[in-house]
């Protein structure tokens, strides 16, 4: 018994040796990493990390470090800007602002991003060229430290160099179906700074809900935000909890969740959707409605009929009244105005609607709308269509004065793009190649791939209720490829500006099961987002998934364990 005791204590001291050992095959998975087992660098209690003091930027990634380190293992870490003896180093390189001829070279956004880090005798350098950069290294460091009550950690000499792949790497959180806290909006920010996700698609707007203050229009959060009950039968079953549910977001809750994610380099895109999906506006102004109503804050899911009148002269006064403020809170240079599902019926039947056709010379063409249809699908640029467009259009001019551009939906396609329109690909890709042989910059986002809301195991019992209609399976993410070469020429590949996941909320109630719904399927997306096409191997990246796991676990992050 002695002896098994004393075996049994080497083997865990072996263990422990061997889990004080960083790894740098983390997610999403740098562009470029050389490792030298046969050295390393060993971490400790009171070394110091040393930064720029002078530079705001510097001084909150060496404090992020700092705590992730200790969080992490429980080694503290001294903050010594000036100690040129720091075992971590965190440096700022200035960028070459020269090319070859002496023109000056702009970088590009993921240049923006690209860092070094590096594991000599010396200790741990960090560098960039800007500060985003410096926070991306931050979180490959963190990423790579072992997880528990350690006292040393030992790093193998590396050196690692990296930049993603695409710009724009989004995850979108739906508040319309429902609420989420300011609390918990911040965990989920901090969630997609963990995997290297760079823009909050916030959709704050739906037919179940008004989330944002308009301080012109006070009723509209104060009305607009409560459904008096809400839809709890599966399927087309119309049973209902009869339980009044609501929340907004202040505008001053709303600059808090801003300044948040600018200090995780993440910027927020908030999403009015309009001119459907507009129910909870209608319920507070009628008169904006073809019909006059009376209209309720939707209490059950699906596309609604009721929209906002494409000819009432105040619909565009409200709308400009809306993304002003909107404007005034999100300092964002994309804003998002929906346009899906906007279903043409009262539309056709409205004497004002009709009228305002009549006046811009709108006649319907048939014409074959490129698309994948699916839900809320309309083929043929009929006159209701160009109506849109004309709202679209005006909208557009309106946050141009304001240097924001304006991303939609890919129904946007259907009655003509606006001259800048960004195209965010939902029902498939074919609308997303068709926007980029237009010259129009495109995000990714098909719902077969990209839609986080589905089950993500073929067994429905085995993970809580949600849509049921397909499987977006880890591995079903993985595979997505956002450019199709054989659709679209070098330039034209250049307007795809990136791949967003999207969280929609209807079956979705609480903090746990978004989180479950978010995890681990983020961490396939964000190699999807950030890594190029060589480098993704999904039984390679089932390899690394527990370390990140590790990190779930440690931040108590409910997510899914089993992965297919």
């Amino acid at each position: 018994m002695k002896r098994l005791g004393i075996l049994l204590a080497i083997l865990a001291f072996s263990f422990s040796a061997f889990a004080q050992k960083a790894d740098y095959q983390i997610i999403p998975l740098p562009k470029q990493v050389k490792t030298d087992t046969t050295h390393v660098f060993t971490l400790r209690e009171g070394m110091s990390i040393a930064y720029d003091n002078q530079n705001a930027d510097c001084s909150r990634i060496a404090l992020f470090l700092q705590q992730w380190v200790e969080g992490t293992t429980g080694i503290h870490l001294r903050l010594a800007p000036k100690d040129k003896k720091a075992s971590i180093r965190l440096t700022l390189n200035k960028p070459a602002s020269k090319g070859k001829k002496g023109k000056t070279v702009q970088p590009t956004e993921q240049e923006q991003e690209a860092y070094q880090l590096t594991v000599t005798r010396g200790g741990i350098t960090l560098s960039a060229q800007q500060p985003v950069g410096l926070f991306r290294a931050a979180q490959t460091l963190r990423k790579s430290l072992p997880t528990g009550e350690l006292s040393t950690v030992s790093f193998p000499y590396v050196k690692i160099s990296d930049q993603p792949r695409f710009a724009y790497r989004g995850v979108l959180l739906d508040c319309g179906r429902h609420f989420f806290s300011i609390e918990f909006i911040k965990q989920f920010l901090d969630a997609m700074a963990l995997h290297g996700c760079n823009q909050f698609h916030w959709h704050l707007t739906e037919d179940q809900g008004w989330r944002f203050e308009v301080k012109a229009l006070p009723d509209l959060a104060a009305k607009g935000s409560i459904r008096e009950k809400t839809v709890i039968g599966p399927g087309n079953m119309r049973i209902y909890d009869n339980i009044p549910y609501g929340g907004y977001y202040t505008q001053d809750e709303c600059r808090d969740v801003v300044r948040y994610a600018a200090e995780r380099y993440i910027n927020v895109v908030p999403e009015i959707d309009m001119p459907g999906h507009m129910q909870s506006a209608l319920h507070v102004f009628p008169n904006l409605g073809c019909t006059g109503g009376p209209y309720s804050v939707a209490p059950h899911w699906g596309v609604m009929r009721e929209v906002l009148c494409g000819g009432n002269p105040e619909t565009l006064n409200f709308l400009k009244t809306v993304f002003g403020e909107l404007c005034d809170v999100f300092p964002s240079p994309y804003i998002h105005i929906g346009g899906d599902e906007c279903p043409k019926e009262r539309w056709q039947k409205c004497a004002k609607c009709q009228a305002k056709i009549k006046e811009l010379g709108l006649a319907s063409e048939n014409v074959k709308v490129d698309g994948d249809g699916g839900r809320g699908s309309q083929d043929g640029r009929s006159a209701e269509n160009k109506l849109q467009t004309y709202i679209n259009h005006e909208i557009e001019q309106f946050l141009a004065s304001r240097g924001r551009s304006l991303i939609g939906w890919d129904e946007i396609l259907a009655g003509g793009l606006t001259e800048n329109a960004i195209v965010m690909s939902w029902r498939g890709t074919k609308g997303g190649i068709a926007a980029a042989k237009q010259n129009h910059r495109v995000i990714m986002t098909p719902n077969v791939f990209a839609y986080i809301d589905h089950p993500q195991l073929k067994d429905y019992s085995k993970q809580p209720q949600t849509t049921d209609s397909y499987q977006v399976s880890c591995s079903k993410i993985y595979s997505f490829e956002p450019v199709v070469p054989e659709e679209l020429t070098e330039e034209q590949q250049d307007y795809i500006l990136g791949v967003q996941a999207n969280l929609w909320t209807e079956h979705i109630a609480f903090p746990e099961h978004a989180f479950y719904q978010l995890l681990p399927r983020l961490a396939s997306m964000s190699e999807v987002q950030w890594c190029s096409p060589q480098q993704k191997n999904f039984e390679n990246f089932k390899a690394r998934l527990p370390q990140l796991q590790k990190f779930y676990d440690k931040l108590g992050y409910v997510y899914c364990h089993q992965v297919e």
